[in-house]
């Protein structure tokens, strides 16, 4: 595929699992990931990670059976080079009179064009009980990213 083949790929995969969400069809769900794919979360939010396609598919359908969810997708930037993509997104949970925001990140598996992880970055407010608001479970270190401050930056009070 082409850059824009494959960017038109992506953002149709993530269309059709929305739209799996929305109808709470876990197989139109599960089709849109790699059968190892893990669904991140921040702290505290859905018992942690779920691991694996069947069960994101059947964890958002209970989510629609029980609590009245739909999702919409607000914003989508795709990016082909590096098989990823991000998305802004409203989460609507009717039965509790609830709407949630956030963002999420995508990544796709280059030889099947499946969803191998999705990161979600909830719209809350901070945790002040936590030392460092992250997404459970998942491996920062092992992927790279910064784990101290980059520059001496000592609070006022030290």
């Amino acid at each position: 595929m082409n850059r824009e083949q494959l960017a038109e790929h992506m953002e149709a995969t993530i269309r059709t699992y929305f739209d799996g969400c929305n109808e709470a069809d876990v197989e139109k769900m599960a089709a849109c990931f790699t059968p190892d794919a893990v669904h991140y979360f921040p702290p505290g939010m859905y018992g942690g990670a779920w691991r694996g396609n069947t069960t994101i598919g059947e964890n958002w359908a209970h989510f629609v059976a029980t609590k009245g969810s739909a999702w919409t997708i607000d914003r989508l930037v795709t990016i082909p080079e590096s098989h990823e993509a991000v998305i802004e997104w409203t989460h609507y949970k009717t039965a509790e009179a609830t709407i949630l925001r956030g963002d999420e990140w995508y990544v796709f598996d280059p030889d099947s064009g499946l969803i191998t992880e999705i990161r979600a970055y909830y719209a809350s407010p901070v945790d002040r009980s936590r030392p460092e608001l992250r997404l459970e479970d998942f491996d920062y270190a092992g992927r790279g990213y910064h784990l101290e401050c980059p520059v001496v930056r000592p609070h006022a009070s030290q």
